[in-house]
């Protein structure tokens, strides 16, 4: 039975890193979701096969991380979790039923999204000193690229240097669920770009088709706490806000768009949202600052 279980496992984050093209830290994490439900059915039921739990048994787990406690979205997301894993045993024909069929989430209050002011971020980009060797210009390119395109962490990781078209001034993205889109490039984030891939191609060689466009000194692809490490150093010195991950710099990229008027399906698609109400998040930021505009220029406010 052990062996059975693992193979199902096995074949669930096989298909969630080759056919859903998730991100290895996503991955890393629905892992350790299914093993800890599995240690939770073991000690409380002697259950070893989490494909024959039952709907009351991830209730009792919900309930069991209420009281460890753990925080509405983390609870959620191991929710997401086995529904993900059930789907995926149901469209297998390993199971009859789906167990998290009745199973809602936790309700949550919205949160607002951390970002970078305007003129803070004007400051990083342009106060930052950057030595001339390829891990410092590299760094350079994190920074920029995550601001002016606004792509997700796993995205620039899997980026590559044919994904980049510096002629037509765009990236090629490979987002969620495998979905492509374009990303328009400045002409300021263009030269920048042109002076990184002089500095790689002369500490390694011309770039090729399997190239990744963020490396490390050995060339070797960049994994998620590199970037992150990268990104919290420079912002360190100019963000006081507990939080200063990659993500912060999404969350600034449609948060200064919005402010300047973008069109919000613009914004959405350059995000690359599935829906308009994963968008709609940062537009708090816009009617703040609408609020100071009317504030400050209305005659009665």
């Amino acid at each position: 039975m052990v062996n059975q279980v693992t193979d199902m496992l096995f074949s669930f984050i096989n298909y969630l890193q080759h056919e859903k093209r998730v991100s290895p830290h996503t991955i890393l994490a629905y892992q350790k979701d299914l093993e800890q439900f599995q240690e939770f059915l073991i000690s409380n039921f002697g259950i070893d096969d989490i494909s024959i739990a039952g709907h009351a048994d991830i209730r009792a787990w919900m309930i069991h991380l209420i009281e460890l406690p753990l925080s509405t979205g983390s609870i959620n997301r191991k929710i997401a979790t086995l529904r993900s894993y059930y789907k995926f045993l149901l469209r297998n024909g390993s199971i009859p039923k789906d167990p998290t069929y009745k199973i809602q989430a936790l309700k949550k209050g919205k949160r607002l999204p951390t970002f970078v002011t305007e003129p803070t971020m004007e400051d990083i980009l342009n106060e930052m000193r950057f030595g001339d060797h390829f891990e410092d210009q590299r760094d350079k390119i994190i920074l920029e690229i995550l601001y002016l395109t606004g792509m997700r962490l796993s995205e620039l990781i899997g980026l590559k240097w044919t994904e980049v078209d510096l002629y037509e001034c765009q990236i090629k993205v490979n987002g969620k669920g495998n979905k492509n889109r374009i990303i328009p490039l400045s002409i300021g984030m263009k030269k920048n770009i042109v002076s990184y891939k002089k500095v790689f191609e002369e500490t390694f060689s011309i770039v090729n088709s399997s190239d990744y466009f963020i490396v490390r000194k050995s060339k070797e692809p960049a994994y998620p706490m590199m970037i992150y490490r990268v990104v919290r150093k420079n912002l360190d010195l100019f963000v006081k806000t507990s939080k200063r991950s990659p993500h912060v710099l999404r969350h600034t990229f449609a948060t200064h768009l919005l402010n300047k008027g973008a069109d919000l399906n613009a914004v959405k698609d350059l995000l690359g949202h599935a829906s308009l109400a994963a968008t709609q998040v940062y537009t708090h930021n816009s009617i703040e600052k609408l609020k100071a505009v009317f504030e400050q220029a209305h005659p009665k406010a």
